[in-house]
């Protein structure tokens, strides 16, 4: 029945694609965050939902009238040239080819749809109903574990959606905490008392679900996240002292196993799967260091024969880390220009506060980019200790804050616009004015 029922909404949706395509946009973005395919059965778990939405939008852009034009930016351009950097270490590869190109294929797909995406924000409009998508798309999965922390008195891990990018407990914990910035940012921006409510309510039990997927890669990134999200906030006594609150709250709520389990990341040095990960680690740096310029390929790392040949003595594993993982899979010029695409995400965001400092209709801007750093921040931390390196998630996160820069650009090009009382005293004056004229014309006559 939940099949028939997820069967008919997406159906429903593809028409809707098809005359609007930003429609479109959120659907490709909806299935590819959300996965929500995997939370039905049967035969509907595995129909390729994201490539018919995706062929639908492409039709749809070009039979619309609206403009197509795709804005040039640090994300995008970056998005591009890493394009081409993983296709030319993907056709030198040292791994074994089907695997890369599986992976090329993926990627590449990935990157072609968050370009699609990034032509069509437009508008400050679309720009914000992205975010909300994006925020419940991973936020239904704190609410959804953070219910279940509690249920079960966080004695069960959270897990993601299967066969998914966020299926992995450390993925999903890194994934609910680059989202939380993003649910606060709703929070700010809504003007109804209880949407504000439930965003604080779901961000609390989001958090619980961050930590009730026992990472511990999750709690440095969560002790990360609630510095930099203390620092980017505008009231710092409040938001600090709800912060501490909140994360007191859910580390005392947790049972004895998982304060145990915590505890190993003082001595990962005794820790096997700790020491595991820095041995993988070393080894795709030597891949990175033995190929300097195109890397091992994808999947290089996960391959005995590749591994041996720089660190026989390591076992061919997932890298763990997002930088080493670039870096051995592709190489030091690609690594830059995927370092390039945060650096540019970060750009854009500190500019957003400037440009809408004293600017009270580009507020919305201002919160966008004090939180678009506390998600990088949660990605960087967290990615430090799993392999997320080509997250789609992240990379539409970038494409907003892009997009949101450009658009305040645009904004401040046009000029400020009249407040309400300069409009008002206008209209007053275009009055008198015109009882005064009319005034002088009875008594001339």
């Amino acid at each position: 029945m939940r099949s028939l029922v997820f069967l008919a909404f997406y159906s429903a949706l593809l028409p809707l694609a098809f005359v609007q395509p930003f429609v479109g946009a959120l659907v490709w973005c909806w299935i590819a965050f959300m996965n929500p395919h995997r939370e039905v059965w049967g035969f509907a778990t595995s129909l390729p939902y994201a490539t018919v939405v995706f062929a639908v939008t492409v039709v749809a852009c070009v039979l619309a009238r609206e403009p197509k034009k795709l804005a040039a930016n640090g994300v995008t351009i970056g998005l591009i040239v890493f394009g081409a950097l993983i296709t030319l270490t993907s056709l030198t590869t040292s791994g074994d080819p089907s695997e890369t190109w599986r992976l090329w294929e993926r990627t590449m797909k990935t990157i072609l749809g968050a370009l699609l995406v990034a032509s069509l924000l437009t508008t400050r409009e679309r720009i914000h109903a992205l975010v909300w998508l994006m925020a419940i798309s991973v936020g239904f999965y704190g609410v959804k574990g953070g219910i279940f922390t509690l249920v079960t008195g966080g004695g069960f891990m959270v897990l993601g959606p299967p066969d998914s990018m966020i299926a992995d407990r450390n993925h999903v914990a890194v994934g609910m905490l680059v989202a939380l910035p993003l649910m606060n940012y709703l929070r700010l921006q809504s003007a109804h008392r209880m949407v504000q409510i439930g965003m604080l309510a779901a961000m609390g039990l989001t958090v619980l679900a961050a930590i009730g997927t026992q990472s511990r890669g999750a709690l440095i990134a969560l002790a990360a996240t609630a510095a930099v999200l203390w620092w980017r906030s505008r009231g710092k006594v409040v938001s600090g002292l709800a912060i501490v609150g909140c994360v007191v709250g859910v580390l005392s709520f947790m049972p004895a196993s998982w304060e145990e389990r915590m505890r190993t990341i003082t001595n990962y040095e005794q820790d096997g799967s700790a020491m595991g990960r820095v041995q993988i680690w070393r080894a795709a740096l030597l891949l990175g260091l033995e190929r300097p310029l195109v890397g091992a390929g994808f999947r290089a790392p996960y391959q005995p024969v590749v591994v041996a040949r720089v660190a026989p003595e390591v076992t061919a594993r997932a890298v763990h880390s997002i930088y080493f993982e670039v870096i051995g899979e592709h190489g030091f010029p690609a690594f830059a220009v995927w370092s390039f695409l945060t650096a540019a995400g970060v750009y854009y965001s500190f500019r957003l506060v400037a440009l809408s400092r004293d600017r009270p209709d580009l507020s919305w801007a201002g919160d966008l980019g004090r939180m678009v750093p506390v998600s990088i921040t949660a990605y960087l931390s967290g990615g430090a200790f799993l392999s997320l390196s080509y997250w789609d998630y992240y990379w539409t996160i970038l494409i907003v804050v892009a997009a949101a820069h450009a658009l305040v650009l645009r904004t401040l090009r046009e000029g400020a616009p009249k407040r309400v009382g300069a409009v008002a005293s206008s209209w007053r004056h275009a009055a008198t004015q015109g009882a005064t004229s009319a005034a002088t014309r009875r008594a001339v006559t």
